[in-house]
This record gives structure tokens, sequence and C-alpha cells, in this order.
């Protein structure tokens, strides 16, 4: 259940002395082929770390032979000295395996502003670690040596008839669309070209990654890339490969959630009733986007008033006294006023669900966020520290 359950595919996981703790923080992984065809997404925000910047050049001819990734620094703001480090980073990875160094991504996360002369030394020799301890069974490796807050290590996989897609991503702060604070790595054995894989890749990513919404903060460092080898021999049909990528990055996503930075409650706000999909994203970002809202369910209470003032917000299509709320399966509201009494919301168990039915048309959206906690703040306030 790793990022090698696809065959074709090594990865390798190491210390290399980036963090503090001794705990592994760079990874690699390899595309053994036949095929070395890739495909990415990356963060939205126009402050870009330069791993992005070159993995943006670099995937451009759909090429990809490996991907190497550190955590313990996010490589951003570093200036030229920091490009450099990533151009080295490729230049020596392809020189390990004989290959481009044009075909190697390469992505990084942790402190902004973080990199030295010993930060470059550490990442050049984690990555020819790595690479000496790649392995089919590496995956899980792979996994833990991208965490930075995260708790735990976050894996998926999904089975086609003769093909796989797994996958592996770290996160658990600043996660907010364009794509959250995250670094994903997704390999298939179908034999899929670069613009099979792009396409898939991004109705994939546009319902699940792109709508986990945690604390509205984006990242300068975000990027999800898929991978495939060919290994299988197998060509799926376009919709049903794209279905089985969408099961991953959704589970990658709901473990993303569920290990958000001091969250007490995982939150899943659905938007229905809405006149089209637009409307129904923007209602629901909006909601989870809104303090006094996260606040409240962190207390337990459910104040659908601050719901409906947080729709209020937005340009889509209703009638704010013809909405309806409904708070862990109690409808709290309806028509712009009271419904069912308060108390009969328990809001105590982790997972919570808020629905929303706008009574304007037929769509609807999924966004999945947190609440706002002291733990969080806490631990936002001394992240440098």
């Amino acid at each position: 259940m790793s990022v090698t359950a696809a065959r074709g595919f090594e990865a390798a996981g190491v210390a290399a002395g980036l963090k503090s703790t001794g705990k592994p923080d760079v990874a690699v992984v390899v595309n053994r082929g036949p095929r070395k065809a890739g495909a990415a997404v990356f963060t939205s925000n126009r402050a870009k770390a330069n791993p992005i910047l070159w993995s943006q050049t670099a995937i451009g001819d759909g090429v990809v032979e490996a991907v190497v990734l550190n955590s313990g620094g996010a490589n951003c703001f570093t200036g030229s000295f920091g490009f450099q480090t990533t151009h080295q980073t490729a230049e020596k990875t392809a020189e390990l395996l004989g290959v481009s160094a044009g075909d190697v991504l390469v992505c990084s996360t942790g402190l902004i502003g973080a990199g030295d002369e010993v930060f470059r030394a550490k990442v050049l020799a984690g990555t020819e670690q790595a690479i000496a301890e790649l392995s089919p069974d590496g995956g899980a490796a792979a996994a833990e040596a991208i965490m930075t807050t995260d708790t735990r290590p976050k894996q998926a996989v999904a089975a086609g008839e003769g093909w796989t897609v797994g996958g592996m991503a770290k996160g658990a702060g600043m996660l907010a669309p364009g794509l959250a604070t995250m670094l994903v790595v997704l390999t298939t054995d179908a034999d899929l070209d670069a613009a099979a894989l792009d396409a898939a890749l991004r109705r994939a990513t546009r319902t699940t990654f792109d709508r986990l919404d945690s604390d509205g903060c984006m990242s300068t460092n975000d990027q999800v890339t898929l991978l495939a080898s060919g290994a299988s021999g197998i060509q799926p049909d376009p919709d049903d490969f794209a279905d089985r990528l969408t099961l991953v990055c959704a589970d990658l996503s709901a473990q993303l959630q569920q290990d958000a930075e001091g969250a007490s409650h995982d939150i899943t706000i659905d938007v229905v009733g809405a006149v089209d999909e637009d409307d129904a994203v923007e209602v629901g970002r909006a909601v989870a986007r809104n303090n006094l809202f996260k606040a409240a369910i962190f207390g337990n209470d459910p104040n659908w008033g601050r719901v409906l003032a947080a729709i209020g917000t937005t340009s889509a299509a209703f009638d704010p006294y013809d909405v309806d709320v409904s708070f862990n399966g109690v409808r709290v509201c309806t028509a712009g006023g009271p419904d069912r009494p308060r108390e009969e919301v328990d809001l105590t168990p982790r997972a919570t669900g808020i629905l929303i039915d706008l009574k304007r048309g037929e769509h609807s959206a999924r966004i999945l966020t947190n609440d706002l906690t002291h733990d969080y703040v806490h631990e936002n306030s001394a992240y440098s520290s």
C-alpha cells in the first residue's frame, strides 16, 4: 500500500540530517519503465519555491525518470543559491541514475527562507544515499521521509483490471486550494502517455486536493506528480483510470484533513441545491474559511448563524431566507430561521458534517476543512523556533 505498489517503481527514504530529530528527510522515487511518462500540477501561489520553478520546466516534455523530495527545508526565498541547490540535486540524481537532469523533478518542504551550504550538502548526500538504497519495497520509507509536522505517513492504493495506482502524500498545515501545502507522488503501471496522465490528474485533483481547505493558507511548495511506468502493458479506459486515480487522491486528501495541525474536528461541508458547481464550491469555501464558524465547531457549538453569515459574503445565487443548514444530521435552520433545537446536535465526535441546501438548482460540491483550535495557534506560533 504505497507509492511502489504499482510495478516498475522503486523508492527509498533516508535520514540526511536535515531534521534535528534524526528522522528520515530525503526520499527518492524512480520510474524503471518501460514507459517514463509524467504529469504534474503545482501551487497557484505566485510566490513559488525553487523546486517548483525547476519542476515546472522539467515536466514540459512529459518525461519523468525520478522525483527527489526533501523535508526539513522548503528551499524557498533562498535566492540564486537555492535554485542552484535544486539544479545540483537534479544533476546528482541524473548522474547516479544515468538519465537527464531535465527528467528529474525536485520537491522540498519545511521552513521558508532556510538554506545554506550545510543544507545543500545534506540534500545531495541524502540523495546519493537514497539512490543507493532504492527498492520496490521502499515506498513506506519514502512516505515517512517527506513528513514535516505530519504525525503519520499517508499512503493509498487503488487497483484496476491488471493495473494499479499508488501514492504517498505529506501535509498537515497551510492546507488550502492550489493545492494545499502538500507534496504528493502518484504512480501507475498503466501504459499511458503524458497527455493522458495530465488530463486524468487535473480531473482528479479538481475535486479532491483542490477542495481541501483546512486553514485557508496557501503554500509556496505544493506539487502533485503522477508517473506511469507502463509495466502492466495495459492501456485502461481513460474514464476508468481517472476514477481510480480520483479514489487514491480522495483517500490521501482525507488523510491530510485528519492529520491537520492541532485540529479536533474534521469537517465535511456539503453544499447542495446550487445553480452550478462553481456556486456550490464558493459557498462551501466561504464557510470553511470563516474563523468564527471554525471556532464555534471547536467549542461544540452548532452556530448556524455563522454559516449563513459566511454564505452571505459570496456571489452565489441564493435567498438568505430560503436556506437550510444541518449539523451532523440535525436541521437547525430552515428557510433562514430556527428549526430543531441546538441541544439535539452532538458535536463531540471528531467527524463533523455540515449540509447546506441553497434551494436554487441541482448542483453540489464538497469541501473538507477543520476547526480552529488553541493547539493550531500554538503550533504555528512556534513553527520556526
